[in-house]
């Protein structure tokens, strides 16, 4: 149960440290580039597994939290979705900087 905590707090808060380093070039004022790009799906039910993620994160990582992280079933299900919605951060990063450069 002891692992199933760490693993889960490690990963939620390496997830977080990478959103905010994304968002550094929106802070720094320096994106001109940023500003001309436009992302539209080619179908918007391609846009439903992403939100659907997002969605799972935001309840796991609430219950995990109201519940201290006592669970060792919702840690595990927190430790995949976060992985998952890491793995699918760092695609759309290269997939926006091959874009603007």
């Amino acid at each position: 149960m002891k692992i199933s905590r760490i693993a889960a707090k490690t990963i939620v808060r390496i997830f977080l440290i990478l959103l905010l380093a994304a968002l550094i070039p929106f802070i720094k004022g320096d994106n001109e580039k940023l500003k001309h790009l436009y992302l539209m799906p080619a179908h918007i039910w391609t846009l439903a597994f992403p939100i659907l993620l997002i969605l799972g994160f935001i309840v796991l990582l609430v219950m995990c939290t109201l519940k201290k992280y006592s669970k060792p079933d919702l840690n595990w299900l927190l430790f995949i979705n976060t992985l998952v919605l890491i793995a699918y951060g760092v695609t759309l990063y290269i997939s926006i900087s091959r874009l603007i450069s």
